[in-house]
């Protein structure tokens, strides 16, 4: 429903004054049969008295505008979340209204200032800073106050009520260390982003939680931070090739691809010397050299779901709880069987020998 005065009028507001249930002034306001003449005539009424006439309803209710929040474009991962979220909304009536909000740019509380100017239907959020657990959540608190529809994609905020879309992070980074451990590879790495993440923090859940169920409590998980870039991931991968790593799970395809960077540029292979997974399955992962196995995130399914929370929102109902998907192992040439052992117990590995470069 839009906003009057600042204060947007919900569903139920309507359907108080006339009335009726909030089923029937959802039908009335999208033009849906099932509401005699009658009740259809009181609810116009209500909203012509609210302030709303018949015209400017529809265009806010059926081509409306949605406030659609991606942290950057430089990974390819947010492209495609905002491609697909678009594409949906649009076939639902509405705009995606794309907002980048960047540390050097303009803040998500400057866009949601200029969103609100034009009397958004709601907001899709995807790891902005619902990601952050250090971040001052009250601008989201606010916006729940008022009413404003908000779904959150890829970070949960403790004590917000609205729909989270997530994947399942831990079973992403337990899904590569054990495809690792199938090719017998026991000295397995990590390269995550920043741990006051949300994401990071799953992620590491997972890594360590399977790590030490492969080999036990004597394990260490051996994790390293890294921004999410290319750059990021070839420098700390190679404080994990200092020490011997022959398997490494990266928490982005771009640090993946950093980490097999920094394995060429020590004369090494992958996956010869060392293994490597990823995390996205964001396009072209296909047609690296070699091809990157990595962890897939349903970025169409979970884009859906989080339309459909939206949708469900604006129209006055819908739960406010986390939908969690499933992520998929994609098995390419980036990762093989570890280097059989000698009879003396040695590794015929280039893995101490690159840890020596």
């Amino acid at each position: 429903m839009p906003y009057r005065g600042g204060v947007r009028v919900r569903l139920k507001d309507v359907a108080d004054r006339a009335g009726v249930s909030e089923a029937t002034v959802s039908r009335v306001v999208n033009d849906k049969p099932g509401v005699n003449d009658g009740t259809r005539r009181a609810v116009l009424a209500v909203l012509a008295d609210m302030g709303y006439g018949r015209t400017g309803l529809g265009r806010m209710t059926k081509a409306g505008l949605v406030g659609l929040f991606v942290p950057e474009l430089d990974n390819p991962i947010f492209p495609a979340f905002a491609q697909t979220i678009e594409t949906r909304l649009a076939l639902h009536g509405y705009t995606a209204v794309l907002c980048t909000a960047t540390r050097e740019g303009v803040q998500e509380s400057e866009y949601v200032e200029m969103l609100l100017e034009r009397n958004v239907a709601g907001i899709i959020v995807v790891s902005g800073m619902n990601a952050d657990t250090a971040a001052d959540h009250s601008l989201y608190r606010d916006l729940l106050a008022r009413g404003m529809p908000v779904v959150f994609v890829n970070g949960v905020v403790e004590g917000l009520e609205a729909p989270y879309v997530s994947c399942d992070d831990r079973l992403a980074s337990e899904l590569a260390v054990r495809h690792l451990v199938s090719l017998g590879h026991e000295r397995i790495g990590a390269i995550v982003g920043p741990r006051r993440y949300w994401v990071a923090q799953r992620k590491v859940e997972g890594f360590e939680r399977a790590v030490h169920k492969a080999f036990g409590a004597r394990a260490g998980a051996l994790v390293v931070e890294s921004d999410y870039t290319v750059e990021g991931g070839h420098v700390v991968a190679d404080g994990l090739l200092d020490g011997g790593i022959t398997g490494i799970v990266a928490a982005s395809d771009l640090l993946a691809l950093g980490a097999v960077r920094a394995v060429h540029d020590r004369g090494g292979t992958v996956p010869g010397d060392v293994s490597v997974v990823g995390y996205d399955d964001t396009v072209l992962m296909a047609f690296t050299d070699p091809p990157l196995t990595t962890v897939r995130q349903p970025v169409r399914p979970m884009s859906d779901a989080a339309v459909r929370a939206l949708l469900d929102r604006i129209a006055g109902h819908g739960a406010c709880h986390e939908y969690v998907f499933r992520p998929e192992l994609v098995v390419r040439s980036s990762t093989g069987p570890v280097r059989a052992r000698s009879a003396n117990g040695t590794t015929r590995s280039r893995s101490r020998s690159l840890a020596r470069r």
